[in-house]
């Protein structure tokens, strides 16, 4: 394991709230919260115990860039990213936490994952093979997998703490939040993924899909929460090499996944390690999808 990974953050004048796939949320005060992003990697719903260096810093700095380019969209909850702005209690440990760290808003997060999908790809491909439709959305029939959907479709999902999320449909969302909420959210998810996709179609990057967390915070607005539009929570697919009719090359998990995939393993925890070379390869991949997004180095 490299020095500069992190797999997991334990600090004694901090107090743990919650300890997720991959962050490690700390309280701060009455009003905000530390999210950490460590190195972790989940595949399968199961943490692995191979970290992926770099990853934290990825997901901080792509998140950060989205939470501004998309501010006009809706309103989000970051507070601060740089050391510098952090209180005092956080910078005692800006050795480890430098990077990777964001100090937001605490918010009232709806119990749902609001997944967009503008391609046929995934559980959404599985479940058109079967049904002819993806969580309640009827689509054309002869579609392949990977094929540009007519128009990007809202197909929530539950969370789940452990295990796996469920895919859901429109109607139990508004069965668990109401009407208005539920179309506040797909409404706002639905713009954030056709502003994202458009431009990074022009950066040569295709997003499949992604999904998108919100809260409320204490005046009742729309935040947007969590990560956004990283490769822990997109379809990242290189535009140049895209072809139907057949699953794409990415710069995302995928590479994870497909690795595991060539092995016999349940899919139950605990999960295996993976080679230094396929945690090596993820790296750039992560770190390619950040330059092309941005147009910059992290």
């Amino acid at each position: 394991m490299s020095a500069a990974t992190l797999l997991q953050t334990s600090f004694s004048d901090l107090k743990l709230v919650r300890r997720g796939k991959v962050r490690d949320v700390y309280a701060v005060d009455d009003n905000s919260l530390l999210i950490v992003a460590t190195d972790r990697i989940s595949a399968f719903d199961c943490i692995l115990p191979t970290p992926i260096e770099r990853k934290g810093e990825v997901l901080t700095a792509l998140s950060e860039f989205w939470f501004e380019k998309l501010g006009h969209v809706v309103a989000n909850h970051l507070i601060a990213s740089k050391m510098d702005d952090m209180p005092e209690p956080v910078r005692q440990h800006a050795q480890t936490l430098a990077g990777r760290s964001m100090l937001v808003k605490r918010a009232e997060v709806f119990p749902v994952e609001c997944v967009v999908r503008g391609y046929l790809v995934g559980s959404g491909w599985k479940d058109y093979k079967r049904t002819g439709e993806v969580c309640g959305h009827k689509l054309p029939e002869g579609l392949q997998e990977s094929a540009k959907l007519p128009a990007a479709i809202f197909t929530p999902s539950t969370k789940a703490e452990q295990g796996h999320d469920e895919n859901i449909t429109e109607d139990q969302v508004r069965d668990l939040i109401g009407a208005e909420q539920t179309a506040l959210l797909r409404d706002t998810s639905l713009r954030l993924y056709t502003e994202a996709h458009n431009y990074a179609r022009e950066r040569n990057i295709i997003i499949a899909d992604t999904k998108f967390e919100f809260g409320l915070d204490q005046n009742g607005e729309l935040l947007l929460v969590d990560e956004v539009l990283t490769p822990d929570s997109s379809r990242f697919w290189p535009a140049d090499s895209y072809e139907p009719g057949r699953s794409q090359p990415s710069f995302d998990k995928q590479f994870v996944r497909d690795y595991l995939e060539t092995l016999d393993w349940d899919k139950q925890p605990p999960a295996p390690a993976i080679p230094d070379e396929v945690a090596k390869a993820t790296t750039a991949r992560y770190l390619e999808a950040y330059r092309l997004l941005t147009g910059k180095e992290l």
